[in-house]
């Protein structure tokens, strides 16, 4: 305890940056045992844990690389292909929910795949699928 007395009076006049690497180099002049008991002794006055977290994949690319993909706030509904015999059912549903005219809807329903709607709320895209598919259609979201 008196080499710890002795190095902290030699660094009273100095400032905290100079301090610093007087410890840094005291620390990095240690040996790997030395080091590895200091370790420990960290551990227990501080309560905590110095363990190096070991990354895999992406995540080792840095931070940026390891947050989490935001989820999608605005979904879009793609109307697929249907079955001829069902086709007039989807047409009816499409005119409702786009306002679009006969020959507009039926165009659309034709030239499937296609977007039907866009920019919704996970939601009402639901809404939206569950209508078309009442109605023998297909469709699929996709969120953005």
């Amino acid at each position: 305890m008196g080499d710890v007395a002795g190095v902290m009076n030699g660094v009273k006049g100095l400032s905290d940056e100079e301090r610093s690497q007087v410890v840094l180099e005291t620390i990095a002049s240690g040996s790997v045992i030395w080091l590895s008991n200091l370790k420990k002794q960290f551990e227990t006055k501080f309560g905590v844990t110095a363990a190096v977290a070991m990354a895999a994949g992406p995540a080792a690319a840095g931070p940026a690389a390891a947050a989490a993909p935001e989820a999608p706030t605005s979904f879009d509904v793609i109307l697929e292909p249907s079955t001829p015999d069902k086709k007039i059912g989807v047409i009816k549903v499409v005119r409702t929910m786009t306002d679009l005219g006969l020959k507009e809807a039926k165009q659309l329903v034709d030239e499937a795949p296609k977007t039907l709607k866009t920019g919704l709320s996970k939601e009402d895209a639901e809404k939206v699928k569950k209508e078309i598919e009442a109605a023998g259609g297909v469709c699929k979201i996709k969120g953005s």
